[in-house]
This record gives C-alpha cells, sequence and structure tokens, in this order.
C-alpha cells in the first residue's frame, strides 16, 4: 500500500481498487491492513472469497489523526465474504488485543483462531514461516 505507514484512508483504496474483486478473491489483511479490509467491506457493496484478518488493528485509542479508521463497522460484513477468520496471539500488543475484542463483540459469524506466543506474528516473533496460514479455518457462508 502506497505510504504505508501514512495510513490514510483514500489512497490505500484508491490502490486496493485498482484490482478486481469477485466472489473467488481471497484477502488476507495483516495488522492495519486487516483494519482496512475491515472498514472496506463495511463501507462497499461487494463479493469476495475467504478473507484472512492476521492481527488486525482498527485504531482502539483512537491515535491517529488521519481518519483512516473513522467508520462503522459493518455487523454482516462476514455476509459479503466466504468466511472471515481472525489470527489472533494471545501475547500481542494490548491495542491488537482490543482490535480483536471489538471485532468479536461487532461482527456477526465472525470466527477467531487463537495463537499462544506468536506475538505480531513478524519475523521477529516466528522467523519466515507461517504454514497455520494456508489451513485456516473459516465459517461457512
Amino acid at each position: 500500500m502506497p505510504a504505508q505507514y501514512n495510513h490514510e484512508y483514500n489512497a490505500w483504496k484508491e490502490m486496493f481498487e485498482r484490482f478486481p474483486l469477485n466472489k473467488e478473491t481471497i484477502l488476507v489483511g495483516y495488522s492495519c491492513g486487516g483494519g482496512f479490509i475491515v472498514r472496506y467491506l463495511s463501507e462497499n457493496n461487494v463479493r469476495v472469497g475467504r478473507v484472512v484478518l492476521v492481527a488486525p488493528w482498527i485504531d482502539p485509542e483512537k491515535s491517529l489523526n488521519t481518519g483512516m479508521f473513522d467508520f462503522k463497522i459493518d455487523e454482516n460484513l462476514v455476509n459479503k465474504t466466504s468466511g472471515v477468520t481472525i489470527l489472533n496471539s494471545t501475547n500481542d500488543m494490548k491495542t491488537v488485543q482490543d482490535s480483536v475484542a471489538i471485532l468479536k463483540e461487532e461482527v456477526k459469524n465472525l470466527m477467531v483462531v487463537d495463537f499462544q506466543n506468536r506475538g505480531h506474528f513478524c519475523y521477529a516473533d516466528i522467523g519466515t514461516k507461517f504454514p497455520e496460514l494456508l489451513n485456516v479455518p473459516v465459517t461457512d457462508n
């Protein structure tokens, strides 16, 4: 995504929409990218395939001033997909744990898979291999 640490939703949306989305599309969003996918699906009338959110972050403390996460989560966003699964590490940052808790509370039919001691699923935490990503369980929709 452009300016990945700048967190400007419209710039990310413009880049994202360069790629076709359909019921065969598999989306994997990591951290802020997971939060972006939640917003995009919440605000747009699209149908995609499976969605996997790895350590999704939606700025629960409202620390950004860019408006990236100023949106209402669609409680039925799973219905726009073939299923949504969150991969969560129980020792991830508090803001990610808070984000996951919000999503679990607000989104219907969401599946959450908890991992122990995987941190933020980055290189320092798990190295270069993440085989569980290939076999992610997902709700049927």
